[in-house]
């Protein structure tokens, strides 16, 4: 894999759209001045986690006995929830995260689910175990995912004044559209790899 496609998979499932609406409603009782601050906080502290499952990700699966194809027909059902949710996102809510007066959240909600959530962390998990020898690359791509997140983040404000909640929604379905396909063929990987694994014989139902 080349750091194109890893690049655009992780930039996809970290939705910096998708989380303009929600991390500027976590943060509205947060006082301006310090919410770039803690933006930049959060999304440090989601970096830290989805790197470490980039590279121990392989000692995870093996400590929880899960192999390739496990992960990656979990990995694709996971991204199409995921999908599902950018493309209808008004039959699949989610919790807003709201914060009490002038509270700054850490690490719950904004690092965590809505930036290093399942879904990115399975992703990273997926990419490492399916590219063993390209860590590098890999991270190459998630630093660069992560980066145009932390921007897109960031200038979220900004975004939306300029660009409005309709131009924001509309580019988020399109990515979740996009995102429909990477987890259907992710799914049908997994699959195939499944049963290339299978005895010729268990394909079969038995004679008799």
């Amino acid at each position: 894999m080349s750091i194109y496609p890893a690049f655009i998979t992780i930039l996809l499932v970290l939705d910096p759209f998708g989380n303009i609406p929600l991390f500027m409603s976590t943060l509205e009782r947060v006082a301006p001045a310090r919410r770039r601050y803690v933006i930049l906080r959060e999304m440090l502290i989601a970096l830290g986690i989805l790197t470490v499952f980039l590279f121990f990700g392989r000692f995870i699966l093996e400590g929880m006995q899960i192999s390739e194809p496990a992960l990656g027909i979990a990995g694709g059902v996971i991204l199409f929830i995921i999908a599902m949710r950018m493309i209808f996102p008004e039959y699949i809510p989610l919790n807003s995260g709201r914060t009490e007066p002038g509270d700054a959240p850490l690490i719950v909600p904004l690092a965590v689910p809505f930036v290093a959530g399942p879904s990115s962390m399975t992703t990273v998990l997926l990419l490492a175990s399916q590219n063993p020898g390209r860590k590098g690359l890999l991270f190459a791509a998630l630093l660069s995912a992560w980066g145009v997140t932390a921007v897109v983040l960031l200038a979220s404000a900004l975004l939306t004044r300029i660009l409005g909640n309709r131009v924001i929604k509309a580019v988020e379905r399109l990515m979740g559209m996009i995102l429909t396909t990477l987890a259907v063929q992710m799914l049908l990987s997994g699959i195939t790899e499944y049963l290339r694994h299978l005895a010729p014989g268990r394909l079969l139902p038995a004679a008799g």
